[in-house]
């Protein structure tokens, strides 16, 4: 469910700036560890602007240690969830460059080899055991949820099945940036060869008029275009076939264009009011505004292309399955992907521990996560209201944050 994906459904009418590449490294500062439970930033009814997106890495927002761990008032089902998840984690831990700056691979090993064999019912152990608090920036957390939605579908045309679920183009590549200039290292575009220029690929609006032609296989046919828009958001979903059987798809890649929220757009036309930017509030205004509906979601230029999943379930970032209530969203240049997290939040549905397991095109920034709630009616309803804030804390591996610090003042010296 990673990916350019996802947006959070309650965050749909809420804009979020695109990370861009570092301009140089602040100093890791170490200060006394805020309180556990800070009061949450003043109420605005879940509908105000999320917390300032920061640009760079969590070097560059700046580190400083949290909390004492074994002052966090941790859940033991929670923990046993959170345990799951990371030991699913740990063979992509021990391999991947930490673009957050924060860790090594070497640096998770102890816990890695740890988890496998770590009792469940002593799993609030064994975070206190490998693991120590640190804030990224001001840890100012916003969290939203998404969901793992499931619509009406058909392997092939038929009446009331007309929306083209899409493969992967054959005609949409990736440029490398950084093989053309080194201060674009890391920058990647996407788009097509059109009179031997590369160009942007199409976006919405052209996609769903035909401008592909045969250049992507059709997987299935929806039967309802606002429930596939609000699918290819949550980036991956369940499709229920007319025989009753289920079959489920999940990222693939993206156009290459900017995600847009259409709540805020529609905020700003006047269609809805700020407390109808939820899931359910556009869904009901695109319902009563059938002839309108296709101009407000084709504001949204972005396009996903699915693939076909087997499996215990949707794959995150990582490459391994995503955990319902146990897996967040994050943006991999401020949290470790693998990372446990702690959210001291005012819902206590997105209290306490998740694990980073999934990326997502707008929870950019420190401090941003998007939880996730698996599926069916009650998973969509939480996701689809959730708006949560309150401070956010990284669960690091025990000594990273004096190691930072150790290396920031190294580097200090003349």
């Amino acid at each position: 469910m990673s990916r350019l994906r996802l947006a959070a459904v309650a965050a749909l009418a809420l804009s979020v700036s695109a990370c861009v590449a570092p301009h140089g490294e602040a100093p890791v500062r170490p200060v006394s560890p805020p309180p556990v439970h800070p009061a949450p930033p003043p109420s605005t009814g879940g509908k105000g602007p999320v917390p300032t997106v920061t640009t760079g890495t969590a070097l560059t927002a700046g580190v400083r240690p949290g909390p004492s761990i074994t002052s966090l008032p941790i859940d033991p089902v929670r923990a046993r969830g959170a345990l799951a998840a990371f030991r699913l984690s740990c063979p992509a831990l021990l391999k991947r460059t930490d673009k957050s700056g924060l860790t090594r691979a070497t640096d998770w090993q102890g816990a890695c080899t740890a988890a496998p064999t770590w009792p469940d019912a002593q799993a609030v152990g064994f975070f206190q055991r490998y693991f120590e608090t640190a804030q990224v920036g001001e840890g100012r957390l916003y969290a939203t949820g998404y969901f793992e939605p499931e619509i009406a579908a058909s392997l092939q045309p038929a009446p009331g099945y007309g929306v083209p679920i899409y493969g992967m183009p054959d005609d949409l590549a990736e440029a490398d940036l950084g093989l053309w200039a080194a201060d674009l290292k890391g920058r990647k575009i996407r788009g097509h060869a059109v009179n031997g220029k590369f160009v942007p690929y199409f976006d919405r609006t052209q996609i769903e008029t035909g401008a592909m032609q045969s250049h992507a296989p059709v997987l299935a046919y929806a039967a309802d275009k606002i429930e596939f828009f609000f699918l290819q958001i949550q980036g991956s979903g369940r499709l229920r076939l007319p025989d009753g059987s289920v079959m489920r798809i999940g990222y693939a890649g993206q156009n290459g264009l900017s995600y847009t929220g259409i709540g805020k757009a529609m905020i700003a036309q006047g269609l809805i009011t700020p407390d109808q930017g939820s899931m359910q509030g556009i869904v009901g205004w695109l319902r009563a505004h059938p002839d309108q509906a296709d101009g407000v979601m084709r504001q949204n230029r972005s396009f996903i292309f699915f693939k076909p999943l087997t499996g215990p379930g949707p794959l995150g970032a990582m490459g391994a399955p995503v955990t319902p209530r146990a897996t967040v969203a994050a943006d991999p240049a401020f949290t470790p992907l693998g990372a446990p997290v702690w959210l001291s939040a005012d819902r206590t549905d997105a209290a306490g521990l998740w694990v980073a397991q999934d990326t997502g095109g707008a929870i950019k920034g420190a401090n941003r996560f998007d939880t996730f709630w698996g599926a069916g009616d009650d998973a969509a309803r939480i996701a689809g209201g959730m708006s949560a804030r309150g401070t956010a804390y990284l669960l690091l591996p025990v000594g990273t944050v004096a190691r930072l610090n150790g290396d920031a003042g190294q580097a200090a010296r003349p």
